[in-house]
Parts: structure tokens; C-alpha cells; sequence
């Protein structure tokens, strides 16, 4: 048996035992979102450091696809050291991140050739344990490609984020197939809020917790990051009955 090949089988293994017992998710640490109503949904109060989260945006097109950009930078930004942001296609707008609280001095940008390049640099950036997170742009997402990273991202101890870009539908298809990330994310822009005065206030998205290990999956009416890399729970629903806010972050299928 090769080394590849026990490798995949060794993951394999973890994975699965993790389905049965959410215990080592839970013992994990954590970076909360510092919003109740979302730590509340992740086992351990937050997003698993040391592991591969997914990211991508409610439809496939620009605006969402910038949404999702922005919710991963966030994240990001949270985080404590360098971030390595991995892409293939040039056409990231490096000070959306700083408005998202990610700043210019943190970012290491690698351009890869081709997905598989890309992967690669992911891996290795995981793996190396000296950075606060590793974002890498990615069309296709292969379960054996996935175990890898979340194993690479265990042994580092770094956050993974796997910024799904699609550029026609059939990839787009693909973000419903399993693979090992511990959790995934679809960002979808609402209207902003309204403000009193003229003017375009604070944007707001509707974040779809659509699978988490060991937790159950979920949605919520957010306002977008800001410049501190932090979300919050919509003021659209602070005037709803405890009904009508359960019905939109309650559990879905």
C-alpha cells in the first residue's frame, strides 16, 4: 500500500469515527463570532481552529461571490498571525479586505497556476503551523482533496477556509457534495438597512449554516462584516415576536 493511499485510509477512519461521536469537535479551541445566536450553533461555542471550513456565496455571481469573500476575511482577520490567501484567478480587491478588518501587512498572496496548485499551497500552508489562517479560492472540492486538508489543518493547528468560486453552474452543483469540512457556509446579500437620512446603510446577508459536525444546521439574518472583522445579528429582528426570530435561525434540513 502506498504512503498516499494509507493516508487516504487513515483519514478515512478519522472521519468517519468523527460522524459517531462529536466529543473531539467539542474539544477543540475556538473562535467565537462574538454573536450568541451563532456560537450557540457550533459545538464548543465557535468555528474549529484546526480545522477546513467551506464558504460560498447564495448564487453564482459576483455580488454574492464578494459577500462570501468578505465573510472569510472576516474570519480571517480573527485570527491570531499571518493570513495566506491562495487564488488562481487575479482578481482579488485587496482593500475590501482591510475593510473587513483584514489588513494589507497580514496577507500572503499566492497565485497558483492551476486547482491542483492551489491544493497543494493549501496543504502546505496548513500544515505549516506558523500562520493564523489559510484561504484558498477554489472551484472543485474532491472528498480525498478535503480529508487531506483537514488532516494538514489538525496537524497545524490552523484555521482552513475553502472559498468555493464557481464558474458555471455544474461547479456550483458540486458545494452540495459531502467532503470532510467541518463546517459549510452560503452568504446571500438581503437589502441593506435603512438609515434616516439618505444614504446605503450597513449591508446585511443571510448566513445558511447548511452542515456542521456535531451540530445541526441553521440560518440567520446578519449585518455584514465590519472593519473589525465581526458580524452581528440583524436589527430587522429585534422587533420580532421570540416566535418569528426562532423561525428564521431555527434548525433546517
Amino acid at each position: 500500500m502506498s504512503a498516499f493511499t494509507a493516508s487516504a485510509v487513515v483519514a478515512d477512519l478519522r472521519d468517519r469515527i468523527r460522524q459517531f461521536d462529536g466529543r473531539a469537535a467539542r474539544d477543540r479551541a475556538v473562535l467565537p463570532f462574538g454573536v450568541p445566536e451563532i456560537d450557540g450553533r457550533l459545538p464548543g461555542g465557535g468555528l474549529a481552529l484546526a480545522s477546513l471550513h467551506e464558504v460560498c456565496g447564495g448564487g453564482n455571481d459576483a455580488v454574492e461571490g464578494a459577500a462570501a469573500m468578505l465573510f472569510a476575511a472576516g474570519i480571517a482577520a480573527r485570527t491570531k498571525g499571518q493570513v495566506l490567501w491562495c487564488l488562481t484567478r487575479p482578481d482579488l480587491f485587496a482593500p475590501a479586505l482591510a475593510q473587513a478588518g483584514l489588513a494589507p501587512g497580514r496577507v500572503i498572496y499566492v497565485e497558483a497556476a492551476d486547482e491542483k496548485s492551489l491544493l497543494l499551497c493549501f496543504e502546505e500552508g496548513l500544515r505549516h503551523g506558523g500562520l493564523g489562517a489559510v484561504v484558498a479560492e477554489v472551484a472543485r472540492l474532491p472528498m480525498t482533496a478535503s480529508r487531506r486538508l483537514q488532516l494538514a489543518a489538525e496537524a497545524g493547528g490552523t484555521l482552513g477556509l475553502a472559498l468555493r468560486r464557481f464558474r458555471h453552474m455544474k461547479e456550483a452543483t458540486a458545494f452540495d457534495q459531502a467532503t470532510a469540512a467541518v463546517t459549510r457556509w452560503r452568504v446571500s446579500v438581503r437589502p441593506s438597512s435603512s438609515l434616516p437620512v439618505p444614504g446605503i446603510g450597513r449591508a446585511q446577508w443571510l448566513l445558511e449554516l447548511t452542515r456542521c459536525r456535531a451540530g445541526t444546521a441553521a440560518e440567520f439574518d446578519v449585518e455584514a462584516t465590519d472593519a473589525e472583522g465581526c458580524i452581528a445579528f440583524s436589527s430587522r429582528l429585534a422587533d420580532r415576536s421570540p416566535e418569528t426570530q426562532l423561525g428564521r435561525f431555527g434548525a433546517s434540513a
